[in-house]
């Protein structure tokens, strides 16, 4: 008999514990949890026998499963549960929360998004339709404007064009005064009107400047003499100073540095009872290198003597005033050298403007004081517009006040340096004499000085009257031509006049100078000597201005009576020769204008033709003609002034074509080109350019004066 295991088939016994295997293996299986397992013979379902386990119930919670030991007769079963109660699944709780939230927050903000895209693009669309809506409305505003200013400056025209040819004829005081007061009126109207399309530009971005040469010191004389009489109603002392090293020429917009001088002038007579108006204009680098001293005297030495804001207080807002700005010249001239920087002030010794408004000074339609019973008028806009004609010139404005003393306005402008002939303002007749200023007050001896070196006159200054006469007996010759004396420096004592005229009659007369009384308009009527005056000196009015010195000079001097036109005023009595032998054509659908301008171009001597209509223009202009120039309305029916130029032009284009071939001769005319010059009530920029475009020579508005069109007509002419 065989043994039933060989040696390679031995079986390797040992002893276990079957339970403890079977706990480990189900250890492991419920992820290192402890389970109890309970087998049971459930034949008897009422007693059932323990047949494995320790017959401990763990958890409530358990697995029942039926086991099959191959006996069909008895039942088995087994139960598991854990040993303890499994841990709350906070993680996959909150893993799945958080999950959730995150979704929900991804879909909230996708959602957002796609809203907020909707609503931009909703927004955008409704933006554009009201940017649209806001140009219509501007250029609806822009031709309204343009329409109404046409439609009133057009017998405006007329009114004072009427009341200027009323005022060459013979009347009594009573009927100049009352014409004088309607062309007043009239002006005022049109200066509003202007003020209100200029407000009205500003707001809609369309204020352009344009850039000329001009004489600042010729412009700041013509906007004196417009004062003359608002000054000598009242008394007050009107004067302008311009610094030495200021260019004789400039290239800027004049027209606009007058409007922005004429309001602060303007305000500042409306606002002065007594004392004095003073421009200064200077270059920025001279302010700033005024020491200290040297401003307090100058804030001391008034042009009355009467104190003033002082205006250093307003140049401390001021940019190129500040610390952090480099000095003059860097700090605003870095791309050119011919960039000038000016400085003006308008002083005066008026009512000055309360604390309390003057946050509002450059509010447009504000006023200091707004009721009804407010003692000035005016718009209120003048401020305004200056402020933004400053801004456009990249200056800056600002102003010191103080009630019951005065205020100070001053502005800054970026001009450019123009290149001047030497002869074109001085006249050589006063090269070379001398003059004597006689005044105690340092800046109105200053004004005095400026005016007469503008002629060419070496002056010298003289504080006391005694001792410039005093200079004149121990001198046998002749040290002067000249001495201009200050009323408030010649003695009150009326006893002493008697001796220092026997003094200057004692002398010789050829080497006395000839003496001058500077005076305001109205002290020197009210003179109880003025006849002993009149008799040994001549009196000049302020204020002073370098055309009407010259005129008083030469007048004095026996130089002769050439006129000087530099300041606007044009003599009377030769006003009749200056358009002499001149052929001029009107055009104009409005019969008062025609009258208007054909008279005022008639009073200086020209020859008019009339036209009512553009078609007639054109026979008349037809090469060749006779006519010089041609003043052409714009709006007139069926051809209008822009296409009549345009004929016009084409016209004179084919004749100098036929000239220059040979096959005409037109008799002396080397070429067909009449100068032709809008006249029209618009003033808006576009029509300034359409002028250009269609070929027109110049511009001028309505409505306008005779020296408007003896001025623009006579560029033209040799």
């Amino acid at each position: 008999m065989q043994p039933l295991l060989t040696v390679s088939e031995r079986l390797l016994g040992g002893i276990f514990d079957i339970e403890s295997l079977v706990d480990k293996l189900l250890h492991q299986l419920a992820c290192k949890q402890s389970i109890i397992v309970n087998v049971y013979d459930t034949t008897d379902p009422v007693k059932p026998i323990s047949m494995y386990g320790t017959n401990l119930t763990g958890d409530d919670m358990y697995h029942k499963s039926i086991l099959h030991f191959g006996d069909p007769l008895r039942k088995h079963e087994m139960h598991c549960s854990f040993t303890h109660k499994p841990p709350f699944p906070w993680l996959e709780i909150t893993t799945s929360i958080g999950t959730l939230v995150i979704a929900l927050l991804i879909g909230h903000i996708f959602h957002a998004t796609v809203n907020r895209i909707a609503k931009v693009e909703d927004d955008y669309r409704k933006m554009m339709e009201l940017k649209k809506q806001a140009e219509d409305a501007d250029v609806a505003k822009s031709q309204f404007l343009a329409t109404v200013s046409h439609e009133i400056r057009t017998p405006m025209n007329g009114v004072l064009g009427m009341l200027q040819m009323l005022m060459d004829t013979e009347l009594d005081i009573t009927q100049q005064d009352y014409v004088r007061t309607a062309q007043a009126s009239g002006k005022a109207l049109v200066s509003l009107i202007n003020e209100v399309l200029d407000q009205a530009k500003i707001e809609s971005g369309n204020h352009e400047l344009e850039y000329v040469r001009f004489d600042l010191r010729v412009l700041l004389d013509d906007v004196l003499s417009l004062f003359y009489g608002k000054s000598q109603e009242k008394g007050i002392e009107l004067a302008v100073y311009v610094s030495d090293k200021v260019p004789e020429v400039l290239i800027g917009d004049p027209g606009r540095i007058r409007q922005i001088i004429t309001n602060l002038i303007g305000n500042s007579v409306k606002f002065t009872e007594k004392g004095h108006i003073f421009v200064s204009v200077d270059l920025v680098e001279e302010v700033m290198c005024l020491t200290e001293a040297e401003a307090d005297f100058q804030s001391m030495n008034t042009l009355s003597g009467l104190p003033v804001a002082d205006r250093r207080h307003s140049l401390e807002n001021f940019k190129i005033f500040s610390q952090d700005t480099p000095v003059f010249p860097h700090a605003f001239l870095s791309t050119s050298s011919d960039l000038i920087n000016l400085i003006v002030s308008v002083e005066d010794t008026g009512t000055g403007i309360p604390q309390g408004a003057q946050s509002r000074v450059f509010t447009p339609y504000m006023q200091v004081g707004s009721s009804t019973s407010r003692v000035h008028g005016g718009t209120g806009i003048g401020l305004s517009i200056s402020k933004c004609l400053v801004g456009l010139m990249k200056g800056e404005i600002g102003f010191v006040s103080e009630p019951n003393v005065g205020s100070t306005f001053t502005f800054t402008a970026v001009l450019t340096r123009g290149h001047a002939n030497s002869s074109e303002y001085k006249s050589r007749e006063f090269h070379g004499m001398r003059a004597w200023v006689v005044d105690h007050r340092p800046s109105r001896a200053k004004v005095a000085r400026y005016h007469l070196r503008r002629l060419g006159i070496h002056v010298e200054l003289v504080t006391d009257l005694y001792q410039a006469f005093l200079r004149l007996m121990n001198n046998g010759k002749s040290i002067v031509n000249m001495m201009l004396i200050d009323k408030e420096a010649w003695p009150r004592d009326a006893d002493l006049w008697p001796l220092l005229i026997n003094v200057l009659q004692k002398g010789n007369q050829s080497s006395m100078p000839k003496l001058f009384l500077l005076d305001n308009p109205t002290s020197f009527s009210k003179s109880k000597s003025s006849n002993s005056l009149e008799s040994i000196l001549t009196v000049i009015t302020k204020p002073l201005r370098a055309s009407m010195l010259a005129v008083h000079l030469r007048r004095a001097m026996g130089l002769g009576e050439k006129e000087s036109f530099g300041n606007g005023d044009i003599p009377r009595s030769s006003l009749c020769n200056l358009l002499d032998g001149k052929h001029i054509l009107v055009v104009d659908d409005n019969k008062v204008n025609l009258r208007v301008a054909a008279g005022a171009l008639k009073k200086y001597g020209a020859e008019v033709t009339c036209a009512d209509s553009g078609k007639e223009a054109i026979k008349k202009l037809e090469p060749p003609h006779k006519f010089d120039a041609c003043f052409m309305d714009i709006q007139m029916p069926e051809t209008d002034g822009f296409e009549a130029t345009r004929i016009i032009r084409k016209m004179e284009s084919d004749a100098n074509d036929r000239i220059n071939h040979g096959e005409v001769d037109h008799g002396n005319a080397l070429r067909w080109h009449v100068p032709i010059l809008a006249m029209t009530a618009d003033v808006i920029q576009a029509t300034q350019e359409e002028c250009r475009k269609c070929g027109m020579d110049g511009y001028v508005s309505k409505p306008f004066e005779g020296e408007q069109l003896y001025r623009e007509v006579t560029r033209f002419f040799n």
